[in-house]
């Protein structure tokens, strides 16, 4: 990388270009915002209080949930130090720079979790620095080629191999320059000692014993690099206090779509709400028997009952909070425990409201027709959710390629994480048409006839994609909804009016829904890295007139930034274990 080239702006204030080398061995240039520009991004992120009802806890758990606080706050630092080798001195200096533009970089820079702007393609906001996060954040050596990792991955005996390629390593490069898999336990080991005491403290609180087996078993997982028995443990959790904590999704990773980040969410369970939604699990399996896709291809035995935690979010961390909020997941992603145990879904409640209330709701008055703008619900937004993160544990998982075993995961490498998020979004389309039709109540105006429910789904998700596209099309949530809206556009369930907002075709749009559904799931089921990537180069893409829409919503916040204030009474970032700021 060059120095920062610096130039002046129109306004009197510095503007400058953070110039890198692309993988092809191109120079890229990236203009730097000024104040001006930078408190625009800042705006996009709505500051919001998320708070949590926390009274009804015992005494025991509202200590522990004090240390899980703590515990969690190591986990921003680790994730950091993931996302870029140069983050921890970088975030260092920019606390520093005490002028209006240093305070603006930091703030902009704590959202990000790094100096790469996750709405712009992630392109940089700060100099000197690469033009872009490095595809393989941290987790690889800068000048290691994909190539050249495929042929070194070759050379591996089948143990070094599952090491190589698993979610809890990174690589290095070692003696005679040769490459090496570093388990996480041995690189990240002061911050995971850390992290790991806290998780013990907590457990030896609280009187669930599930809470404590659990605590205790990520923390030796921490230690040991073995997650399984704790991935268990949490499937087994069953608590006031809901707590993920660990490396889990594989989005950082946008080389190969391998290494895990590490995150943490502390969350009150929303009982009453889990329980009006824990008919879902039932039909699992009917669902699954029911995909539109080649019988063989399903699953004739799905690992478990799906639970459906409804909660309400204390705290976020690391992977789990920067740019655009988690508002649910669906873990854990080890095939083998999905395969015995089934997955989790967890819904955050508060976070979803906050979200609707201040971003959809006002999208869907600049995209949607005024006739449709009422069929916008809350309802059908959170429903939707849950089926999406539901039909994540549906469809191929473990798959057989030309007599080998393996998993789409592997097998779609750096697409995998956009075709299963456009996936899932699809089949919890298909999943809840599906139950509408047998009758089944879904969540959704349960008083009104079936035709004003279809409609305020599918009315809601569309005005719901152009929230998602705002996120960028270099995300993987982004990316897979471009390549939706587009194929259901071309497909006439959506439709563009003469005046460029967007509608639903009703007669078209549950046939458009099953043939994405079926294109996707069978471009998983064959492992087809070339047709999914095809299908997203071709795709995901922002038309024009899906860029005349997105262009309108200027003014509108794009996401929240949480204010954790249930989190900050209880442990003060200032007090214990310091948040690096």
């Amino acid at each position: 990388m060059k120095k920062a080239i610096i130039v002046m702006t129109g306004i009197l204030l510095m503007s400058t270009l953070a110039i890198a080398e692309t993988e092809a061995g191109k120079k890229e240039s990236v203009e730097i915002p000024n104040l001006e520009q930078l408190q625009k991004m800042i705006a996009r992120f709505a500051p919001t209080e998320v708070s949590a009802d926390t009274s009804k806890l015992s005494p025991e758990d509202q200590k522990a949930v004090v240390k899980l606080i703590q515990a969690a706050r190591v986990l921003d630092d680790l994730y950091m130090t993931q996302l870029w080798k140069g983050n921890q001195a970088l975030c260092a200096r920019l606390k520093k720079d005490t002028s209006p533009l240093g305070r603006a970089r930091l703030h902009y820079f704590w959202i990000n979790k790094g100096p790469w702007s996750d709405l712009d393609d992630h392109k940089a906001f700060i100099p000197a620095v690469p033009a872009r996060k490095p595809l393989g954040a941290n987790f690889y050596p800068e000048d290691m080629t994909k190539e050249e990792f495929e042929s070194w991955v070759k050379t591996l005996n089948e143990k070094e191999r599952e090491l190589a390629t698993g979610f809890y390593s990174l690589i290095q490069r070692k003696a005679a320059n040769k490459l090496a898999a570093v388990p996480y336990s041995v690189e990240y080991r002061a911050d995971l000692d850390r992290a790991a005491k806290l998780l013990r403290e907590a457990g030896s609180l609280t009187q669930n014993a599930s809470l404590k087996k659990f605590l205790n078993s990520r923390a030796a997982a921490f230690l040991s690099n073995d997650y399984y028995q704790s991935d268990v443990d949490w499937m087994d959790l069953e608590a006031a206090i809901d707590i993920t904590i660990g490396p889990y999704e594989t989005y950082t990773d946008e080389l190969f779509g391998y290494r895990a980040a590490f995150e943490a969410y502390v969350h009150v369970r929303d009982e009453a709400e889990s329980n009006k939604l824990a008919f879902f699990a039932k039909h699992l399996q009917e669902i699954e028997n029911n995909l539109p896709i080649e019988p063989k291809y399903r699953n004739p035995k799905i690992g478990g009952l799906a639970p459906i935690h409804v909660v309400n979010e204390i705290f976020a961390a690391g992977d789990g909070n920067h740019g655009v909020q988690t508002a649910a997941y669906n873990l854990p992603n080890d095939e083998r425990v999905v395969a015995e145990k089934g997955s989790k879904r967890v819904m955050m409640k508060n976070v979803q409201e906050a979200k609707f209330k201040s971003v959809l709701l006002p999208i869907s008055q600049h995209v949607l027709a005024p006739e449709a703008q009422k069929d916008v619900s809350f309802d059908a937004f959170f429903t939707h959710i849950v089926a999406h993160e539901l039909t994540h544990g549906l469809g191929p998982q473990q798959i057989n390629v030309s007599g080998r075993k393996t998993t789409v995961r592997l097998e779609l490498k750096e697409v995998y994480g956009a075709i299963e998020e456009a996936k899932a979004d699809v089949t919890g389309l298909f999943t809840l048409q599906y139950l509408l039709d047998q009758g089944q109540r879904v969540g959704i105006a349960e008083d009104r006839p079936k035709e004003e429910i279809e409609r305020k789904l599918y009315t809601t998700f569309l005005a719901s994609a152009f929230r998602t596209l705002r996120f960028g099309i270099t995300e993987a949530h982004g990316r897979g909804m471009a390549m939706q809206m587009n194929y259901l556009l071309d497909k006439g369930g959506f439709a563009v009016q003469p005046d460029g907002t967007f509608a639903v075709d009703f007669s078209k749009i549950k046939q458009a829904v099953r043939d994405l559904d079926h294109d996707l799931l069978t471009l998983e089921a064959t492992g087809d890295y070339a047709g999914a990537k095809k299908m997203l180069t071709e795709l995901a893409v922002l038309r024009p007139e899906t860029q005349r829409a997105l262009d309108k919503l200027g003014d509108i916040p794009t996401d929240i930034e949480p204010k954790f204030v249930t989190a900050e009474k209880l442990a003060p970032a200032s007090a214990g274990l310091p948040r690096k700021r």
